[in-house]
């Protein structure tokens, strides 16, 4: 069957979109004439926008449409229900965006069924939660429901050549020499869990740590990466470190940053968005994660990537969209300079 106009629901983090890339590559490569629309966050915006294998992108943003809720509501369905789409891949797990494709006359509609959410999805998989296996490999399942082969798995961000021409010139406005390895460090990420996202991250004391030994022993290059609402944390960081690094903290869109990171040799981050991003961009990762299980929700595809866990036995806390009550955090705080270091120091090497 040939589908014209076929649309894509992914209300959620960077993170979480990125994932869905791989979907949006094979469905273009099995329907190359099709018109493919994406609702996406704001946060996630510059993701769609640059792929080209999206042709327009619809803004949800929650917030927003709390502040003026009918009116919003009614200009959403307005735009999708004028475009006549086929089909539809659902993957916020919500009722609402079911009504949604419903009402707007789409009538094959493809998702998932968690908690019985997917009574308006006509195509459904039924769902418990993300366990034993990565999201991208669960959003790559809903193909089947076209019959779309995968050929393809990995993420996509596509950096424009300006904003890769941005990235070497603030490299070299700050005198980095061309020949020193350039490493990316971001405490931050996690945000996707709002007043909670510290419980995915490493102590910015022990970053500040790791960061003195890895110049101490190399000749890198240390960017020091993260938004706005995460200038306090890397301003703890900073003062914790006994070597300058390199500050873009707050300073760049998430474009700047992603053209940044491809002219990193690594990426030392948290779980999180920026993990994906860096992925996507085809920069080598070291990750930290405690909560989370990295399985699941670790670099995708893992390979040139290594994720560190503490290894406790109440690891992952994190099943079926749940956390765990918890006020240590063990798994980060515990987790060892030296353990990390450990991993870091095989990308040193040349």
């Amino acid at each position: 069957m040939s589908f014209r106009k076929i649309l894509l629901i992914n209300p959620y983090g960077i993170g979480d979109v990125l994932f869905t890339t791989p979907v949006v590559g094979n469905l273009r490569k099995s329907y190359p004439q099709a018109f493919i629309g994406y609702i996406a966050n704001r946060r996630a915006l510059p993701v769609v926008e640059s792929n080209p294998k999206i042709n327009h992108v619809y803004v949800y943003e929650r917030d927003e449409f709390k502040d003026d809720f009918v009116r919003r509501w009614v200009s959403l369905f307005q735009d999708i229900r004028r475009q006549k789409f086929d089909v539809v891949f659902d993957f916020s797990l919500n009722a609402s965006f079911g009504f949604l494709s419903m009402i707007c006359g789409i009538s094959k509609r493809i998702g998932y069924d968690y908690r019985g959410r997917g009574w308006l999805l006509t195509d459904k998989i039924r769902l418990e939660g993300y366990e034993a296996k990565h999201v991208v490999e669960y959003y790559l399942d809903l193909l089947t429901k076209l019959d779309v082969p995968v050929q393809d798995r990995s993420l996509e961000f596509l950096i424009d050549q300006q904003h890769q021409q941005w990235a070497k010139d603030w490299i070299k406005t700050k005198g980095i020499s061309s020949n020193q390895p350039i490493i990316a460090l971001i405490p931050g990420g996690g945000a996707s869990w709002g007043k909670d996202a510290s419980q995915k991250r490493w102590p910015a004391g022990q970053y500040a740590l790791l960061v003195d030994k890895i110049i101490a022993k190399s000749n890198s290059a240390v960017i020091l990466m993260g938004d706005q609402k995460e200038q306090l944390l890397c301003q703890e960081f900073a003062r914790r470190c006994s070597y300058p690094v390199f500050d873009a903290v707050g300073g760049t869109t998430l474009l700047q940053m992603a053209a940044l990171l491809q002219q990193c040799r690594l990426a030392i981050v948290n779980d999180g968005g920026p993990l994906h991003v860096a992925v996507a961009c085809g920069v080598k990762t070291v990750s930290i994660f405690g909560p989370v299980d990295p399985v699941v929700y670790g670099p995708y595809p893992s390979s040139g990537h290594i994720f560190i866990q503490k290894g406790l036995p109440c690891q992952p806390c994190y099943r079926q969209f749940r956390r765990a009550a918890c006020n240590h955090i063990s798994c980060l705080r515990d987790l060892s300079v030296d353990e990390v270091y450990d991993k870091v120091e095989r990308f040193l090497v040349d």
